[in-house]
């Protein structure tokens, strides 16, 4: 009668979820090979902080002489952690999701830009800047050229080495991974308990969000500190370079906004938001086919038809006038935020 019940109960949540996701727009679907990395990502960081927790949770209790709650800890079944935090609802954070939604997007796009090299001998961006004499603008390129190779390899082989999340997003994960772990024991103990916490804390201890590629990307556009009359450059050679974290990087340092505002205007299909940013850096009409063209050869969402028709029109849009219209970006980011707030509570 019971397993009854919990069948009847499995096939209502599939059929909620099947009429929800039938009704969602086209705009709000995700594609097959988004949905696909999406489910890798999130499965490879949820995997890997469970991983790291129940091993030395389990030296901890089995140095501590506990050898069967050592033993328990790391028999816990596959994928139970990603299970109950999924049945939980708690992997619905819009933040997690967003920023896991962005990276994946971020990372698919960039494996599609077309490769355009400005000399068949020449060396691509990084690699250049890897060997300047500059010893920062060097080290952050030597850095970016790493992390970048560590993401693809994990993106392939689907496994990541660390959750690379903000600070913020990964203390959130963690927690939730070790109460998962906690829920999931057969018998719970005081010294169970002690060490899973121990154990989650020794994660948070050993994350460093700075090894991230956006991170590392960040600090390159920084040493590198492009003038007005270098940014077309630099920022047409990072797409031809398949380099899209440094793309947005630099985008972000030449406008002074935070890496993810302007990961998301780069993102964006419809890519209103980017022109007026690239109009606001003064950039002339053929540094915007290019950047758009390339965009919209790599990302299927984009509609490069649509693009082509309006480049004149964002062509003619006025320098100033295109830094009023995204000055908003520049914002304290939690200002933004507490001002969208403010302004759905006044059109209730």
């Amino acid at each position: 009668m019971e397993r009854a019940e919990r069948a009847r109960l499995r096939a209502e949540t599939r059929l909620a979820g099947t009429i929800a996701d039938f009704f969602l727009d086209a705009d709000a679907r995700l594609d097959d090979r988004t949905r696909l990395l999406l489910a890798q990502v999130l499965g490879a960081i949820v995997g890997a902080i469970e991983w790291d927790i129940r091993r030395h949770a389990a030296r901890l209790l089995v140095g501590g002489g506990a050898t069967r709650a050592g033993e328990a800890m790391l028999k816990a079944g596959a994928g139970t952690v990603l299970e109950r935090l999924t049945r939980a609802g708690l992997l619905r954070d819009e933040d997690l999701m967003d920023e896991l939604i962005a990276r994946v997007r971020h990372d698919l796009i960039a494996a599609s830009l077309p490769v355009e090299v400005a000399e068949p001998d020449e060396a691509s961006l990084l690699v250049r800047l890897a060997g300047v004499p500059d010893s920062v603008v060097a080290s952050a390129a030597s850095a970016l050229l790493a992390a970048e190779s560590r993401r693809r390899v994990a993106n392939e082989q689907g496994h990541v080495g660390g959750s690379e999340l903000p600070a913020e997003l990964h203390h959130r994960l963690v927690w939730w991974v070790a109460a998962a772990i906690r829920d999931g024991l057969k018998t719970a103990a005081r010294d169970s308990d002690r060490a899973i916490t121990d154990a989650a804390q020794r994660s948070l201890a050993a994350h460093d969000e700075g090894e991230r590629p956006d991170a590392v990307a960040t600090r390159l556009a920084a040493a590198l500190d492009a003038r007005p009359n270098e940014l077309a450059a630099v920022l047409v050679e990072s797409i031809g370079d398949r380099r899209l974290s440094l793309f947005v990087a630099v985008l972000a340092h030449a406008l002074g906004i935070a890496f993810d505002q302007a990961r998301a205007i780069t993102l964006d299909p419809e890519g209103d938001r980017l022109w007026l940013a690239l109009r606001a850096l003064d950039m002339d009409r053929p540094t915007i086919a290019r950047i758009g063209l390339a965009l919209s050869e790599a990302d299927p969402r984009r509609d490069i038809e649509a693009f082509a028709d309006a480049l004149d029109a964002i062509v003619s849009i006025g320098v100033e006038d295109a830094r009023a219209s995204i000055a908003p970006l520049a914002l304290n980011r939690d200002f933004r935020m507490a001002l969208r707030a403010l302004a759905r509570t006044e059109r209730r």
